[in-house]
């Protein structure tokens, strides 16, 4: 394919020349055909920038394109006003202008839907003459549909507001002559560097990483994030272009490759800035023609779509989509090692030094620095080399140095980040199996003040994937999924950060089991090695437990452990995912649930312990993961095992648990309910419910219950915490109670998250809810309950039907990014007495409502639901028994319920069974 050509500007003034002789020498005729013109010679560019994208593969390439035909534009049209609009036959002093591009146009680089940044500088003041070619420049500019950023100033006046505003200052730092007086623009270049730039770099450094770290507040602190900011993000342009401004403004350049002469740049330092800059910018060129329009978020329904327009293909174990955001979040490494080591550099180097310092050496960096031995120093709060060869004579200095780092309290200076990355290739097999080097290791993964920060800069560095290179597999690698907010290794790291902040006694309100547990375990180093590698196997071929566990087998041994802790890490990875599965969607009132958890677990170390890292491991998959729901169901899950275990899985001390929460229940409840409720309420119940429902919720029940008249409908709502709304509902019990509020809650778009189904003893229905709240305003999801409870109540009153709504038009649109085939399972060996049915598949609005139907529609009765969301994904279990009250054994109905459930699931019917009923 040959790539087209943007417009010149000699093309596009000649057309404007002809097209104003056409209409009799009259702009007010001709504007019209002179827009269509120019909308011409943008649609041209953008084409020819398209074209540049996909023939050259080079984003800057297709950028300088697109800036190139934009120059065209206003060159043309700047000298066809000039000469026919607006001509000055005697130009004054005063009627000169000039048209420059700041900002990232300045650069001469333009994205599709970038702004169009101009300065339009006169001399001294404007004259008549100057404002109205601003106008007739910018109103045309709008017309073609830019979006236009604008300021018409004196020279004095940008010298006036750079001195005062360094977003001004960094935008002229690039400034360029589009068109016009030469002279003019040549006079700010000078004036600028003179009057603004000299003697001011530190304040100017100081600045730029103040709104660089500002910035990387506001997008979330780590460049891992699985839906990245191109052009904002940690790791993104904007990073490189702080990098490139600061080192331009203190030295005084006008290009990057300058630098390298400067000695800012290696050679190979600039040949990776270049390499990055190049493939943001072909990510960001595609978003934008992609999307149409200046998207500079990678999220996931663009994501599949520009990994295959940028050619990437599937490897065993990882999808085209997964290798495209790995080579990324690499890329954004890479931007954070230049940042991070350039910019710290800068500033390390210019700034002031305190004095008063003994037993001094002199430091690579030429500063003076007390000694710790003889291959280090400490040069204020930060670690320097004080031997030039201490990687070369001793590899495992290496990993000494971050073990020195937290020991002293001290940071690692930028030189000596530098001379780290440089040295990478020391650390070998021999390294990787000196048992010095894997103490060390240990002791900073599991012993050390702040794990969390040391491995996140080892893994910046490269050193952790080095002496770990089955952790430096799955460096970068994200997972595409809705689940993970975070890459592979930075969730790993971020669950080791949480399992110590658990130990340290800082998460006790958040994590409040984990946290009274972590005190009596007595494997913690299994504990950290296994949280640190539970996900080490991501992105295999093979299930990433198995193959955790092998490679924990593998290494374990290395990192010092007994062959007892290698066992129990190797446990813990197999079995990460067990606990919670087992909490988020199986029935754990059913004797069964956990008899067959307790017999996987067999002891209460390993009980403590994998609750532990199950805690660990759902809070780092991103925010707002970890609630109060789950906390509620692994406590549930952990305190009916640890008796199951203690009892040696005999049944009495289950009854006895049952007899105590009887016994907690009236207590609490002598404080706020007659006698008589209080008695009716306790014998009314069987053991399902006062297993699964703590003394509080049953007296919270009861209350709600003896507000009303016999068979009258209660319905109650609270608020459980910010990520769950509890809906509960008590009613003379009816064969589509469930559809009825399935329904409700889809009709007000409430995604529900677990069905908690009771059957009293005199038929009554107690069903509990816990859906998750739309908005932070408590009002708001007052009146969406209100809503809910008012459509029950005309529903089973048969005043009026619940209103069905279009899901298909609500489905979210970056589902449609993910395709997960819908599976069920029919079970009868998960439960004494039921029949499980498990669907899981892509999550959609009303999905919980087209599956109650579906049941109903088969005549089933539903003695609970547990619905696990996954991001996009979700698994619904639903226990049930057949039109008998039985588990269901005939092979028709069985394959009739897999037929009706899947068919409910795939293809939503144009009518609920509840409306046929």
């Amino acid at each position: 394919m040959i790539a087209s050509s943007p417009p010149t500007a000699d093309a596009i003034y000649a057309d404007l020349e002809r097209i104003f002789q056409e209409h009799d020498d009259s702009f007010t005729r001709a504007r019209p055909a002179v827009l269509k013109r120019l909308k011409a010679a943008r649609a041209e560019s953008l084409r020819a920038c398209s074209d540049s994208l996909e023939t050259t593969k080079s984003g800057v390439k297709a950028a300088r394109v697109l800036a190139a035909g934009q120059d065209a534009i206003i060159q043309a049209f700047y000298r066809f006003i000039h000469e026919y609009v607006y001509p000055t036959a005697n130009p004054s002093v005063a009627e000169k202008l000039s048209v420059i591009a700041t900002g990232g146009y300045g650069r001469g680089l333009l994205a599709p839907g970038s702004d169009i940044d101009l300065l339009f500088l006169y001399p001294y003041r404007p004259t008549p003459w100057t404002e109205s070619m601003v106008e007739v420049i910018l109103y045309m500019m709008w017309d073609l549909g830019l979006k236009v950023g604008h300021a018409a100033r004196s020279i004095d006046e940008c010298v006036k507001l750079a001195r005062g505003d360094v977003t001004i200052r960094t935008a002229l730092l690039e400034c360029r002559l589009v068109e016009g007086n030469a002279e003019l623009a040549e006079q700010l270049y000078t004036r600028y560097d003179q009057a603004v730039v000299r003697g001011t770099g530190k304040k100017f450094i100081a600045a730029k990483l103040e709104e660089r770290d500002e910035r990387h507040k506001r997008q979330g602190q780590t460049r891992y994030l699985v839906e990245p900011n191109v052009k904002e993000g940690k790791g993104g342009l904007r990073d490189l272009q702080t990098l490139f401004w600061i080192a331009k403004y203190f030295y005084r350049v006008r290009s990057e490759a300058e630098l390298v002469g400067k000695g800012v740049f290696s050679a190979k330092d600039y040949r990776l800035f270049r390499k990055c800059d190049d493939f943001l910018w072909s990510v960001r060129c595609h978003l934008h023609l992609l999307t149409g329009r200046a998207e500079e978020r990678l999220t996931f329904d663009l994501q599949r779509e520009i990994a295959q327009r940028l050619g990437y293909s599937p490897r065993p174990g990882l999808s085209d989509v997964e290798r495209f955001m790995k080579h990324y979040f690499l890329v954004a490494k890479d931007v954070g090692d230049l940042t991070r080591i350039l910019c710290a550099g800068l500033e390390a180097q210019h700034a002031v030094q305190p004095v008063g310092l003994t037993r001094m050496v002199r430091s690579l960096t030429g500063h003076a620095t007390r000694t710790i031995n003889d291959d280090f120093g400490a040069e204020h709060d930060r670690l320097v080399l004080a031997n030039p060869t201490a990687f070369a004579d001793d590899p495992v200095n290496m990993l000494r140095v971050f073990d020195i780092a937290d020991q002293h309290n001290l940071r690692l200076h930028p030189d000596l980040l530098f001379h780290m990355r440089r040295s990478l290739k020391l650390i070998n097999a021999e390294v990787r199996n000196d048992a010095e080097a894997n103490a060390i290791f240990l002791r900073l993964l599991s012993d050390s003040h702040d794990p969390e920060t040391l491995l996140r800069l080892m893994n910046e560095t490269g050193v952790l994937g080095a002496f770990v290179p089955d952790f430096g597999k799955v460096v970068a690698m994200m997972q595409f999924n809705m689940y993970h907010s975070y890459t592979v290794d930075e969730h790993l790291i971020r669950s080791v950060g949480l399992l110590s902040r658990i130990e340290r006694g800082g998460l006790e309100q958040q994590h409040r089991l984990a946290s009274h547990l972590i005190g009596t375990i007595h494997n913690r180093r299994a504990l950290y090695v296994a949280v640190f590698l539970h996900d080490v196997a991501k992105g295999r071929p093979k299930d990433h437990s198995v193959e955790g566990a092998r490679i924990a087998r593998r290494l374990c041994p290395r990192f010092g452990l007994s062959a007892a802790e290698t066992d129990l890490v190797a446990w813990l990875i197999e079995e990460h995912l067990t606990m919670s599965i087992t909490a988020q969607s199986r029935d754990l009132s059913d004797p069964k649930t956990i008899d067959d958890f307790a017999q996987k677990v067999q002891s209460f170390e390993r009980l403590k312990l994998l609750e532990i890292l199950t805690e660990a491991d759902i809070t780092a998959v991103g925010p707002n993961v970890w609630n109060g729901w789950k906390s509620t169901l692994l406590a549930t899950l952990f305190d009916e095992t640890e008796a199951v275990i203690a009892a040696r899985h005999t049944r009495r001390p289950r009854e006895a648990r049952i007899a105590a929460a009887k016994v907690a229940f009236l207590e609490k409840a002598a404080q706020s309910l007659p006698e008589v409720t209080r008695e009716a309420w306790a014998n009314m119940h069987s053991a399902p419910y006062w297993i699964r429902v703590s003394a509080e919720d049953a007296v919270y029940h009861a209350s709600l219950w003896a507000r009303g008249a016999p068979g009258d409908i209660s319905i109650g709502c609270r608020v459980i915490d910010t990520t769950t709304t509890e809906v509960t509902l008590i009613a003379p019990d009816q064969h589509h109670l469930l559809t009825t509020v399935a329904s409700a809650c889809a009709a007000v778009q409430a995604s529900v998250r677990s069905a908690e189904i009771f059957t009293t003893q005199d038929e009554m229905a107690v069903d509990v809810f816990h859906i998750r709240p739309t908005s932070d305003d408590p009002a708001d999801e007052e009146q969406r309950i209100a809503r809910i409870s008012s459509m029950v109540r005309d529903a089973l009153s048969g005043r009026a039907p619940v209103p069905r709504t279009n899901d298909r038009q609500l489905r979210a649109v970056k589902q449609k990014a993910f395709t997960h085939p819908t599976d069920v399972i029919v079970a009868n060996d998960w439960s004494q007495g039921y029949t499980a049915i498990e669907v899981s598949g892509l999550d959609r609005p009303g999905l919980f409502r087209d599956l109650a139907d579906a049941l109903l529609a088969l005549d089933l009765n539903v003695r609970s639901a547990q619905l696990a969301t996954f991001g996009e994904r979700v698994v619904d279990v639903f226990y049930v028994t057949g039109p008998d009250g039985e588990q269901i054994t005939d092979p028709e109905l069985r394959a009739a319920i897999v037929e009706g459930v899947r068919q409910a699931y795939d293809n939503t019917p144009p009518h609920s069974a509840l409306s046929a009923a």
